[in-house]
């Protein structure tokens, strides 16, 4: 979540106590290697204890607190959240839940939400964390199909200024987001060298579809820096790549969305003859002004220009849509939504942000952090070029949206997978669809050529975690294990 409508339409002081900790789990850095090397101590801060960590290798301060009974509340698993910096007056925030099981061996995966702007707790709470909210109940209650069931999980709230995130935002389009949440990581595994070797998943959702070939894309270019000797740092082990309801390609996901606003399994959004007209505009207007935006980064002018020209046209067809459904899930009404917001509430309590080591309030999304990308043009910019490079490299990817939602929806989803350019893009692109089965129950279908997975999810909105988490999590075990995704 989220991927903005209007992109389619249109110092807390410290206590003067400070004391050495021995923490079970954690070793000293005096004599590791200097990525991880590094000191550690404690504070206590308005009568929380907090471990302070100072990474020598990249200068960033890992300030968070163990335990905190929030959340995961599962006996004997571990987790710790608070802070890393990432740059001067950077602090970026983060949450880590340790495996249900095994987690000395479980592999480590990493969740990002979308927006461009949204906090990475709404995948937390309301999709594939430790705990989640029921109904109308105002505290969480444990997710039985939490991610952490099999991996240990790493959720993070970026750019700066999303979430609890706080600091000066630096970060302009989804290829300046990625060199932060690197640091993050290396940060990350110097404190917790015990992560270092472990393979490694990339998870996001919407803007994701960005996010997610932007980072993987650099990690892999880091890692070829490391091992050639240019960059001295961690390796990150990335073995999967995980992307729902993405938003890859705007010159694909124009077009399909007008296709899915007639011919989507629900009802029509619009009637044939809108769409025909809406169809006739973007070739004419929206579609030449893309053509002109070619790269990731750089080229402000020309992909401005094409987001500007694209917006004129949904804004224009945009009034001849119904308000009284939700793009998120065309099945629900805009008043009434799955999943509810009720953590929103919950984590704005301070009693809540001071048990975790919040030290600003909580915000789901931030305008400030999406301006700078609206105005670099970077949400019509081609990432299924990035994306094949992924692929190529032996990451095993999956790409899958449930089908209800509008907002980055299953027909953008379908068209822009098959335009991957990977080797086996033909055989990919040509293989017909089958159906995929949870314990022998149909969910939705799917197809997968080398390491390229696709998969419509049946009766599903937007955050497909939280209307089919069974399935969801069947789909990460199994990307995880690096192997195409199969039915059960």
């Amino acid at each position: 979540m989220r991927f903005r409508l209007q992109e389619l339409f249109a110092g807390v002081a410290l206590a003067a106590t400070t004391q050495s900790l021995s923490i079970p789990g954690f070793e000293t850095r005096d004599n590791a290697s200097p990525e991880l090397k590094g000191r550690h101590f404690v504070k206590i801060r308005e009568g929380i204890e907090h471990t302070v960590f100072e990474h020598e290798a990249t200068g960033a301060t890992i300030d968070f607190v163990t335990n905190s009974g929030i959340c995961e509340t599962t006996p004997g698993v571990n987790q710790y959240s608070g802070y890393l910096s990432v740059g001067r007056n950077q602090s970026m925030w983060f949450w880590f839940f340790e495996s249900r099981k095994n987690p000395k061996t479980a592999p480590l995966a990493l969740w990002v939400n979308g927006g461009p702007g949204c906090s990475s707790m709404i995948g937390l709470f309301q999709e594939n964390g430790p705990c989640t909210f029921n109904g109308n109940t105002t505290a969480p209650v444990l997710n039985p199909h939490s991610w952490n069931e099999y991996a240990n999980m790493l959720y993070v709230d970026q750019p700066i200024g999303v979430g609890f995130s706080y600091g000066n935002d630096t970060v302009y389009s989804s290829a300046s987001a990625a060199p932060p949440v690197w640091t993050l990581l290396q940060a990350f595994f110097a404190r917790f060298p015990q992560y270092t070797s472990r393979e490694f998943g990339l998870f996001t959702e919407s803007y994701g579809g960005h996010y997610g070939p932007a980072f993987a894309g650099y990690f892999e270019s880091q890692n070829a820096a490391i091992h050639n000797g240019s960059v001295k740092a961690q390796s990150i082990n990335l073995v999967a790549l995980g992307i729902n309801n993405g938003w890859y390609d705007a010159k694909i996901q124009e077009r399909e969305f007008i296709s899915f606003s007639v011919n989507n399994s629900y009802y029509p959004l619009i009637n044939k003859t809108i769409a025909g007209q809406y169809l006739a505009d973007y070739k004419k207007t929206c579609l030449p002004a893309l053509e002109k935006c070619t790269a990731i980064e750089g080229d402000v002018p020309d992909c401005y220009a094409g987001r500007n020209a694209c917006s004129v046209v949904d804004t224009k067809y945009g009034a001849y849509y119904s308000e009284d459904f939700d793009y998120y899930d065309i099945r629900q009404p805009a008043s009434s939504l799955f999943p509810p917001e009720t953590y929103v509430a919950y984590l704005q309590d301070p009693t809540i942000q001071k048990a975790i080591g919040a030290k600003v309030r909580y915000e789901e999304c931030s305008d400030a952090v999406h301006t700078p990308f609206s105005l670099n043009g970077d949400t019509v910019r081609d990432f299924l070029p990035t994306l094949g490079k992924v692929v190529q490299s032996g990451v095993t990817t999956i790409i899958w949206a449930g089908d209800a939602d509008a907002v980055c929806d299953w027909f953008g989803g379908f068209a822009a997978a098959n335009e991957i350019p990977y080797a086996g893009h033909h055989t990919f692109k040509n293989k017909p669809v089958e159906d995929y089965k949870v314990g022998g129950v149909v969910g939705g279908t799917f197809k997968t050529v080398g390491k390229l997975s696709w998969l419509r999810v049946f009766e599903s909105g937007h955050e497909v975690p939280a209307f089919k988490p069974e399935l969801a999590f069947q789909v990460f075990k199994q990307t995880m294990q690096k192997t195409a995704i199969h039915s059960t």
